[in-house]
């Protein structure tokens, strides 16, 4: 007589991170946590560990373990763009920097601007990305009658190019702006920099050097100017009221722009803001040494840096992100109009920001709400962002006060530059989970393994 075989489920792996100084939802508290299989099973606090045993124990003595950071602002350069950068090289240079999540931006070649295309780019998400992902849909002057097709469970937001950068994929008539704003109720993320102003700017300086000659880069945060970003912001918000859109204006630049938003919790926003960590790093007297490779679209400016972070930490500005933008160093040759603006960021902005704690800028736990918190409120992602029991294990252990120097053999990026080359941190990323799997570990990276689609407004 033959036997039944009665199937049980597969035993998930049990990981304990003991000893850990957890950050979350704004305290710290000493504490270890539970993995089991994808999720967090179980939170203790002080000595207390769980009951029933473990497969794996990490000692995690010294360090901080706090959500996974969430990047809402990511140019992967893939497909089209491999020669700089792919989803494979980028996605490990997030997990090394203690990146679990990022939304990818549509400038890639084709662009995300038709349905099939961004299909296209979630199967080459799926394929080829180490970290959890989504991605946004590129709007123009004419395909807004898609937007209505779009799965608000998958698409993370519309991009909307306000300012001509990278791509070129300007949006600049009215009509379509206002059909836009008016036709979906997916969150909107403006690049907000005023096309006309950068145009008479940029001929006031061509005729100063030359029709054929380059401007000096030191004149890019003119061309590129205050007036232009607010301009452009001003415009947003006054659409984005009349429509009562979602808005959120990318990598703010300047302290006028400040002025547009408002200082409310953020579960009352429908208008929210993001600065990115170059914006707070550096200001235009870095161009002397850094040249191009600071170099971005907006412009880094000379007296707004202490604004931004000012803003970070009363709340008008939610979110702090990379605009992680690789170029090869050859395309990055020129000045203020011949050199390509945009730099890798992602791998080091975790432990840009923490050394900012250090210097007393911002305290370890604004880092955690405007990093990991804030993305997953702001773009509904389902069960991340948070050290929550049931949530996806997405998780990094940095630990404080140990020196270590950024060096091209250790930059995972495919474009093998960084603008904090030699730059020492007393931050390090030592181990990043993600949905429970250690996916980089001292260095190392496990290749095999492939994140998951976001899983937006559940």
């Amino acid at each position: 007589m033959q036997q039944s075989v009665i199937n049980t489920p597969e035993k998930m792996k049990r990981t304990f991170i003991k000893n850990a100084i957890i950050v979350n939802e704004g305290r710290q508290v000493a504490g270890s946590v539970v993995i089991e299989g994808e999720k967090i099973a179980e939170i203790w606090v002080g000595d207390e560990g769980p009951v029933v045993p473990c497969d794996e124990t990490i000692d995690a003595t010294g360090c901080y373990l706090l959500p996974g950071v969430i990047d809402d602002h990511v140019h992967f350069r893939d497909p089209g763009l491999t020669q700089k950068a792919d989803i494979t090289s980028e996605s490990r240079a997030a997990a090394a920097g203690g990146v679990t999540s990022i939304m990818d931006m549509p400038n890639t070649s084709p662009q995300t601007t038709t349905l099939d295309a961004l299909n296209a780019k979630f199967d080459l998400m799926a394929e080829k990305c180490s970290v959890n992902y989504s991605c946004y849909f590129g709007a123009t002057n004419n395909n807004y009658p898609l937007l209505e097709q779009l799965d608000k469970h998958r698409v993370c937001g519309v991009k909307l190019f306000m300012g001509s950068s990278t791509g070129n994929m300007l949006v600049d008539k009215m009509t379509s702006l206002l059909n836009i704003f008016n036709s979906t109720d997916l969150l909107i993320a403006t690049h907000c920099e005023d096309q006309g102003i950068i145009k008479e700017n940029t001929e006031k300086y061509l005729t100063k050097y030359g029709a054929d000659g380059d401007v000096p880069l030191r004149y890019h945060p003119n061309i590129r100017s205050t007036e232009a970003c607010y301009q452009s912001s001003e415009l947003a918000v006054r659409l984005a009221r009349i429509a009562d859109a979602r808005l959120h204006i990318l990598h703010i630049s300047t302290a006028k722009e400040l002025q547009l938003l408002e200082n409310i919790p953020l579960v009352e926003k429908r208008i929210t803001a993001e600065a990115c960590v170059s914006h707070l790093l550096f200001t235009s007297s870095d161009y002397q040494e850094l040249g191009t490779r600071i170099k971005c679209n907006p412009a880094i400016k000379k007296k707004e840096r202490n604004a931004l972070r000012d803003a970070v930490n009363s709340g008008l500005i939610d979110v702090i992100a990379t605009d992680h933008a690789p170029h090869l160093l050859k395309d990055k040759e020129g000045g203020a109009l011949k050199a390509a603006s945009g730099m890798p960021m992602i791998q080091f902005s975790l432990v840009s920001m923490l050394g900012l704690v250090d210097e007393g800028v911002f305290t370890i736990e604004k880092i955690v709400e405007k990093m990991c918190h804030a993305p997953a409120q702001i773009y509904e992602i389902h069960n991340r962002g948070f050290i929550r029991t049931g949530n996806q294990a997405d998780l990094v252990l940095v630990r404080p006060n140990t020196e270590w120097t950024v060096t091209k053999d250790c930059i995972f990026s495919k474009c093998q530059w960084s603008p904090l080359e030699g730059h020492t941190f007393r931050w390090k990323v030592e181990k990043t989970f993600v949905n429970g799997h250690l996916l980089y570990s001292d260095g190392a990276i496990d290749e095999n393994y492939r994140g998951q689609e976001l899983r937006i407004r559940n």
